[in-house]
C-alpha cells in the first residue's frame, strides 16, 4: 500500500518537472510574446482564420489564359453574356464584399499584434504600446542597422515579427 501512495507523488512531480522544462530555454529558443487581446478581437481573428480557409487564394481574371495579353490579376466581368458576372456555379468566384474580414481584426498580423514599421532605431520610438503593437523591419534596411534595431527592440521588450 505503501508503493501505490508514493506512485501518484512521483507522476504530479514528473508533471512538474514536464511544466518547467517548457518554460526552459534550450539551444537559443525564446518563446515569442504575446499580445495582450480583449476577447472580441481574439474572437475576430479566429472568425478570420476560418473564414480565409473558405475563400479562394487569389481572384483571377476571366479567361486570362486563353489571351498571353490578358494578365491574371483581377478585373470585373462586364460582358453582356459573360457567364462570370451572371455568377454561374461552373465559373470561378467573384470577388464580393462577403469575403472581407471582420473589422477588429483587419490590419492585424496573425499573431494579433498591430504592425509598425521601422527602418531605423529611432522609429522604435513610434511605437507607444508593445502590448499591442509589434515592429517589423523595413526590406531595406541593412545588415549592421537591423542588428542595432532588434538589440534596442530586446531593451525595450518590444517583439519584432522579422528577426532573421
Amino acid at each position: 500500500m505503501e508503493e501505490e501512495a508514493e506512485e501518484p507523488e512521483e507522476a504530479e512531480e514528473e508533471a512538474e518537472e514536464e511544466e518547467t522544462a517548457e518554460v526552459v530555454e534550450e539551444g537559443g529558443y525564446t518563446p515569442h510574446k504575446k499580445p495582450t487581446l480583449p476577447a472580441e478581437v481574439r474572437d475576430a481573428l479566429a472568425k478570420r482564420k476560418v473564414e480565409a480557409s473558405n475563400r479562394p487564394k487569389k481572384f483571377l481574371r476571366q479567361e486570362y489564359h486563353r489571351y498571353v495579353r490578358l494578365k491574371t490579376g483581377w478585373r470585373r466581368p462586364k460582358g453582356l453574356h459573360s457567364k462570370a458576372r451572371k455568377k454561374l456555379i461552373y465559373r470561378r468566384k467573384k470577388v464580393s464584399v462577403g469575403y472581407g474580414s471582420p473589422k477588429l481584426a483587419r490590419d492585424l498580423h496573425p499573431s494579433g499584434f498591430e504592425e509598425v514599421p521601422i527602418f531605423n532605431v529611432k522609429d522604435l520610438d513610434k511605437i507607444d504600446d508593445p502590448e499591442r503593437q509589434a515592429a517589423r523591419i523595413g526590406h531595406s534596411v541593412g545588415q549592421r542597422k537591423r542588428e542595432n534595431i532588434i538589440n534596442r527592440a530586446d531593451e525595450l521588450g518590444i517583439r519584432v515579427l522579422n528577426r532573421s
